[in-house]
């Protein structure tokens, strides 16, 4: 008989364990993989840190958060700057004055306002019914149907005329040369990679992997006088009232026998043709010299129950129905639901950081 029941033990979980147990509660992590830390998860291969459930930059302008992942890893001073790669051409991303000087041989800011600001009038919807027309509302034709439209169709399966306007609420354009993708105070890899960190956070405390905590739920809620789920919501409640839906990733990871292969951690792919939204190049991550170098090609696939979910469909249809779900969540005294899969939204990783401090500063038995 433990007091707490993890089940998870990616950020959140990792992070509620140990306030927790620095609190004096007997605690428990459930993984139902065989490995910890969720989707930050990093394996050694060719001495080359490899973030197996795609690219996690660490960034946020939260200093409590900060300093709180800073007391179980070491970060680098790594910046994102990630490259577009369309047909050939590559531009920079954020969208900034290096993308409107390739695009259209700009030099000043005020040069390139103007454009954007003659192509935005040339198609500009009042209100905008779709993506597409949100998107060249914000940012005008071309840098849509180069560097947004074709990426955008294959991270969601379905043409931009058909997604909602919301999913581009903004657009980041910079009239600055500034290639760092995240406007935060702080950011960087954690040295030694993610699972290192999660194993600093977890140390001391039992963690039970290959367990599926939903296989022998009743069992384990005897086990413990509170259970904290951080698996997917629906999943919880059997899909009672339907399933969720998710975009999944499917990896390609390769081992190459060269020391470069695209000069760069990030390589968005925004034609429609390429079948794969992004390469990404694992030893940039942390600066590597390695003789190898291991890539993973990234695909944007349709979710399906019993596969990994990776991103929420947080449309009008999705989030009505999480809404029902979480007021089944509410009347289950004995559980927390947290994380991204139990409150069905996207997190960064320092706000499921917060989240998991937040809600173990209210946990009391």
């Amino acid at each position: 008989m433990v007091d707490l029941l993890i089940v998870g033990s990616g950020l959140f979980g990792a992070v509620f364990a140990r306030e927790m147990t620095d609190r004096g509660y007997s605690c428990l992590v459930l993984e139902k993989r065989d490995h910890i830390g969720g989707n930050v998860y990093t394996k050694e291969i060719e001495g080359i840190q490899v973030h197996r459930y795609g690219a996690h930059i660490f960034h946020t302008n939260d200093e409590k958060v900060w300093k709180y992942a800073g007391r179980f890893a070491r970060f680098n001073r790594y910046t994102n700057s990630p490259i577009a790669n369309y047909h050939g051409e590559i531009y920079s991303m954020p969208f900034n004055m290096h993308t409107f000087n390739k695009m259209w041989g700009v030099v000043t800011p005020e040069e390139a306002q103007a454009e954007i600001q003659r192509q935005r009038q040339s198609r500009f919807v009042e209100h905008p019914a779709n993506l597409e027309e949100q998107a060249i509302n914000l940012v005008g034709v071309d840098i849509y149907e180069k560097l947004i439209k074709g990426y955008t169709e294959k991270q969601w399966g379905r043409p931009c005329d058909q997604l909602p306007a919301f999913i581009i609420r903004r657009l980041p354009v910079r009239l600055t040369y500034d290639n760092n993708y995240f406007n935060a105070l702080y950011q960087g890899i954690p040295m030694g990679g993610y699972t290192k960190m999660v194993e600093r956070m977890l140390e001391g405390i039992p963690v039970q992997l290959n367990t599926d905590y939903l296989q022998q739920r009743d069992y384990w809620n005897n086990q413990a006088r509170k259970v904290i789920y951080t698996g997917p919501i629906d999943a919880y409640f059997g899909y009672s009232l339907g399933a969720l839906e998710y975009r999944e990733v499917r990896f390609e990871t390769q081992v190459l026998d060269m020391p470069n292969y695209q000069g760069n951690a990030v390589v968005n792919y925004t034609d429609r043709e390429t079948p794969y939204t992004r390469i990404i190049e694992h030893k940039h991550f942390e600066f590597g010299t390695q003789p190898k170098t291991v890539i993973s090609r990234e695909y944007s696939v349709e979710w399906k129950p019993g596969r990994e979910p990776y991103y929420p469909v947080n449309d009008e249809k999705n989030t009505a129905l999480y809404q029902k779900y979480r007021q089944l969540a509410d009347k289950e005294e004995q559980v927390l639901f947290g994380g991204r899969l139990g409150e069905y939204r996207y997190y960064d990783m320092d706000q499921v950081i917060a989240a998991a401090l937040e809600a173990a500063e209210k946990t009391q038995l």
